[in-house]
């Protein structure tokens, strides 16, 4: 079914309305890239650019500094949110629906600056992304960053992740590995002829029990890290004494560790435990802060608060692989996102479009 073209002229939340109106779970991006896309090429001091349900615009005023203003366009698999009815504003003033807090009240506002900041005080670019709710090789930023690294050129980059209207500096890494034991089959009833593997992952179990979390200072924001089993599995039949076990840990790290220093960090953790196999099973680096590039302290001072550490993973670390500083900074609150009752308080949402004017325009 046809959609309405956006009209960017729209409030702030009735246009986040209209964005969650568009279905767009991951892989089903191109009526809302087309939308967008359609959007931005209307407006005469923008470039407009496209890969893929990709879509980037830009200024080009020669301005000393250039910022980049990014968001993803995918939602999470829509819920109890239908899409006939994906959006619902109550007498509170709260919009409901998938993807009303991640992230489609800050593409609103990515769009709204655009269509509003004709005269910006630095260079802006616009990108607009699909595929980052699913795994890491589909991520759009991932396809534009290897195809097109010009167009992501940048001194400084504000990610439209969902932070409750505070700036989250950088993020942590994430770090998967798969912890494996091996044993002897054997009948549960001659168990002394064979070697359970499950029992064998015991000293693991142990040294996650006993881990302490380290809490580093990162340019002045403290992250918290964190080592975790997120799974285990083992066993072959109720009667069978298991000749193979495998501990999922999940290492969350904080921005001063690289990611080959993380990776040597879990290896020596569990280098006591009789772990037979070591598998790295997927790996995204961290983000520094980057708050204190000239850019970062000038937005901090335009949109106020206090600044957070970001202790998820989001795609500003793909912005520090390309040597660009960025933060996070939209109106959603990160405990709401993928949640069936997701929302977003609409006041907030023309609020957080008019602290990032503000930065963009004094």
């Amino acid at each position: 079914m046809p959609h309405t073209p956006l009209d960017l002229t729209l409030d702030a939340a009735e246009l986040t309305a209209r964005l969650v109106d568009f279905p767009s779970p991951s892989g089903s991006e191109k009526d809302l890239a087309d939308a967008i896309e359609t959007a931005l090429r209307g407006l005469s001091h923008l470039t407009v650019d496209r890969y893929g349900n990709n879509v980037v615009a830009r200024t080009n005023l020669g301005r000393a500094e250039r910022v980049v203003l990014a968001g993803h366009i995918d939602t999470v698999p829509i819920a109890d949110n239908p899409p006939n009815v994906p959006s619902r504003l109550d007498e509170d003033g709260v919009l409901w629906g998938c993807g009303t807090c991640d992230m489609k009240s800050g593409v609103a506002v990515q769009l709204r600056i655009a269509q509003t900041v004709t005269e910006p005080n630095r260079d802006l670019t616009f990108v607009f992304y699909d595929n980052e709710e699913v795994a890491a090789h589909l991520n759009g930023l991932g396809h534009v960053a290897e195809a097109h690294p010009d167009w992501l050129a940048g001194d400084f980059a504000v990610l439209l992740e969902p932070t409750d209207g505070q700036v989250e500096g950088g993020c942590q890494g994430t770090l998967r590995v798969l912890l494996k034991t091996q044993g002897v089959r054997a009948h549960s009833a001659r168990a002394w002829m064979g070697a359970n593997a499950i029992h064998a992952a015991g000293p693991i179990l142990a040294k996650l029990a006993a881990y302490e979390p380290r809490k580093p200072v990162v340019e002045g924001l403290q992250f918290h890290e964190g080592l975790n089993a997120v799974r285990i599995e083992g066993g072959v039949a109720t009667n069978v004494i298991p000749d193979e076990c495998t501990v999922t840990v999940n290492f969350r790290y904080a921005p001063d560790r690289t990611e080959e220093e993380a990776v040597a960090f879990v290896r020596d953790y569990f280098a006591d435990c009789g772990v037979d196999e070591f598998i790295v099973d997927d790996h995204t680096g961290p983000a520094r802060p980057g708050l204190t590039h000239p850019a970062a302290a000038a937005f901090m001072a335009a949109v106020g608060g206090e600044a957070r550490p970001k202790f998820g993973w989001t795609d500003v670390s793909r912005f520090s692989g390309l040597g660009v500083p960025a933060v996070n900074f939209s109106p959603g609150d990160p405990l709401l996102a993928h949640k069936i009752d997701e929302r977003v308080q609409a006041s907030l949402i023309p609020e957080a479009e008019e602290r990032l004017r503000n930065w963009l325009t004094s």
